[in-house]
């Protein structure tokens, strides 16, 4: 049985290196730019693959360039693709997101082909990924795209994961079929139409599902179906960039949900993976995997 399976967006990601972000009107001077293979759902797959979790992908490219380096970067991160669909005439999925000096970043998405996939026979063209233990979902794709995926995991017996980013209103039929919930504070807030954290968690509470509300360099809070919270401090560490933060623990927490590991403890893995992630230089967070976490959390002798 396959560990992961991620139905949501693959997009490739303009990245530039700016002193702040533009003001309205302005033309600001960069530094630096350069490609970077991405998506939530790209994103999540690729880690919960480097954590050690065998995983595999459905969504959609373009029949371009774009989509051949998207679905070149899962291969390499050894995510499978073979539920991955092509839009011949939509242009793949992009993004150009800007990152400060301080480490913080702004972003604009084009999703392209992954507004295009269709739900008529998603469930027989990705039956592969039904078997999985955990499916993973985020809101990059449409909603009806990951109620289909949902049923169809819901069916053969996996857990479904919804990250609710980026923010937009859930439908009922989708909620009820999520077994974690994963949010940041803006998710949090938009969801539950409070001020603070811990009136959102609360207010997201559910006898029928866990939330995880996470909170960057503020650790995370969660509240479990049985009504049990618990907090989680984030790992101290010096931020270069907090880009694809979020999706790094959504990913590590769906690879160690899948092995068995009871929520919090996997909270604490994937907490710690997102701190080494945005402490980490780009070029060497390939190299992030389970035993590098293991070792930060100090279960494994260095």
């Amino acid at each position: 049985m396959m560990d992961v399976a991620v139905a949501g967006s693959l997009h490739l990601d303009i990245m530039v290196a700016a002193p702040r972000l533009p003001a309205r009107d302005e033309t600001l001077m960069g530094k630096a730019w350069h490609m970077k293979c991405g998506g939530k759902g790209g994103n999540q797959a690729v880690a919960a693959a480097r954590f050690g979790a065998s995983t595999a992908m459905g969504g959609q490219t373009g029949a371009d360039d774009f989509g051949a380096r998207l679905r070149a970067n899962l291969e390499a991160a050894g995510v499978d693709i073979s539920h991955l669909d092509t839009d011949p005439a939509a242009g793949s999925g992009m993004s150009v997101a800007i990152t400060e000096a301080a480490g913080e970043y702004g972003a604009v998405v084009v999703s392209g082909a992954n507004l295009t996939i269709r739900t008529d026979g998603l469930a027989q063209r990705w039956r592969g990924l039904w078997a999985a233990k955990v499916l993973l979902l985020q809101n990059e794709v449409p909603d009806a795209v990951n109620l289909a995926a949902a049923r169809a995991a819901k069916a053969h017996g996996a857990r479904v994961i919804l990250n609710a980013a980026p923010a937009r209103p859930l439908a009922h039929a989708l909620m009820e079929l999520v077994d974690i919930l994963v949010v940041n504070r803006l998710e949090a807030a938009m969801l539950s139409d409070t001020a603070t954290p811990e009136d959102a968690r609360a207010a997201l509470a559910s006898p029928v599902r866990d939330v995880v509300l996470t909170l960057g360099g503020d650790g995370l809070m969660a509240m479990t179906r049985d009504g049990r919270r618990f907090d989680l401090p984030a790992l101290p560490v010096r931020l270069l960039s907090s880009h694809g933060a979020g999706d790094c623990f959504c990913g590590a927490l769906a690879a160690r949900l899948a092995s068995g590991e009871p929520l919090e403890a996997a909270c604490r893995f994937a907490s710690t993976a997102a701190g080494l992630f945005v402490s980490t230089p780009e070029a060497d967070q390939p190299r992030l995997d389970r035993a590098a976490v293991e070792r930060a959390m100090g279960l494994r002798q260095t």
